[in-house]
C-alpha cells in the first residue's frame, strides 16, 4: 500500500531534473502521474522509468507556456485517469542578466514559464476540482484533501543578483499560493510551495561562461553557475553541501501526504539549513 494510492497527479516539468524525481517519488507511493516535458524524449524515459517500477504513469508534452497547454494537461489527467488529486508546477529554467542588460524578451519568457504557466494550470484545474467536490458532497461522500504544490526559490524570498526576472517571478509564485490557499480552502485543497536553494542539477552543474545551454523552442539559452560562487554558497549551508533532486523531491511529498492536510498557503525552503 502506497500513502498516495489512487490519487492522480500532474507535474509539469517533469522529463529531468527535480521534476524527474517528484514524478518517481509520487509515482513510487501509488500515485498515477501526468509527466510533462518540453521534449517527447525525456517525458517518455520518465514514463518509462514509472512503468518499469510498477507504476502508472502517461506522457503530456509541450510547453506549459502555450496557449491551451494548461486545459489539454489537465484534460490528459481526466481523461486518463478520472480525476485530479495533485498539481505540482515545477516547470522552468532561468535566463539571467543584470537589470541594465536584461530584454524585455528575457523578462517576459521567465515571468511567463515560472509564473503565468501555473496561474494558467490551476484556473483550467478549478473547474474539475469544482465538480468534483460537488458531485461528492452530492452523494453524502467525503471530500477528499486535494494537493497543490508551486515550485519557488530562495530567489524568490531574498533575490538574487543577476535575477530580476527570476526572483520576481518566483516571489509572485509565494503570492499566487497564498492567494489560492484562501480560494480553494472551501474545496478541501491545500496550497503551498517549496522554495529551493542550491540543489545540483544540469543547470547548476554547468560552469558559467562555457558553452552549456538549454534548447527552449528553438531558442538557445546560455545556462550555468560560476564555480567559484557555487562553491561558496554550499559552504554557506549548514548541511555544507548542496542538495539532490532527489532530496528536492523530498520537500515537495511532504505537501502531498495526508499528515500535511492542515498545512496551507505556506512556504517552506528546502536549502539544508541556508536562507536569505
Amino acid at each position: 500500500m502506497g500513502t498516495l494510492d489512487d490519487k492522480v497527479a500532474i507535474v509539469s516539468g517533469s522529463g529531468r531534473g527535480i521534476g524527474r524525481e517528484i514524478a518517481l517519488k509520487l509515482a513510487s507511493e501509488g500515485a498515477r502521474v501526468v509527466v510533462n516535458d518540453l521534449d517527447a524524449e525525456p517525458a517518455k524515459e520518465t514514463v518509462a522509468a514509472i512503468e518499469a517500477a510498477g507504476g502508472a504513469a502517461v506522457a503530456c508534452t509541450g510547453s506549459v507556456t502555450e496557449e491551451g497547454f494548461a486545459e489539454r494537461f489537465v484534460q490528459t489527467a481526466v481523461d486518463t485517469y478520472g480525476g485530479l488529486d495533485i498539481i505540482v508546477n515545477n516547470a522552468g529554467y532561468t535566463w539571467d542578466s543584470v537589470i541594465q542588460k536584461m530584454t524585455d524578451e528575457q523578462w517576459d519568457a521567465i515571468l511567463d514559464v515560472h509564473l503565468k504557466a501555473p496561474f494558467r494550470i490551476l484556473r483550467a484545474a478549478q473547474p474539475v476540482i469544482a465538480a468534483a467536490v460537488k458531485k461528492a458532497k452530492a452523494a453524502g461522500e467525503p471530500v477528499p484533501c486535494r494537493k497543490v504544490v508551486n515550485i519557488s526559490s530562495l530567489a524568490g524570498t531574498g533575490g538574487n543578483a543577476g535575477q530580476a526576472n527570476y526572483s520576481s517571478a518566483k516571489a509572485g509564485v509565494n503570492g499566487l499560493t497564498k492567494a489560492i490557499s484562501k480560494e480553494w480552502g472551501r474545496y478541501n485543497v491545500t496550497v503551498n510551495s517549496v522554495a529551493f536553494g542550491v540543489i545540483k542539477t544540469r543547470l547548476t552543474e554547468t560552469p558559467a561562461g562555457g558553452d552549456g545551454t538549454i534548447d527552449v523552442q528553438g531558442k538557445e539559452i546560455k545556462v550555468g553557475v560560476n564555480p567559484g560562487l557555487l562553491s561558496a554558497m554550499e559552504q554557506m549551508v549548514p548541511l555544507g553541501r548542496g542538495g539532490t533532486p532527489a532530496e528536492a523531491a523530498g520537500a515537495v511529498y511532504l505537501f502531498c501526504i495526508p499528515e500535511s492536510n492542515y498545512v496551507s498557503g505556506q512556504t517552506l525552503v528546502c536549502g539544508g539549513g541556508f536562507n536569505i
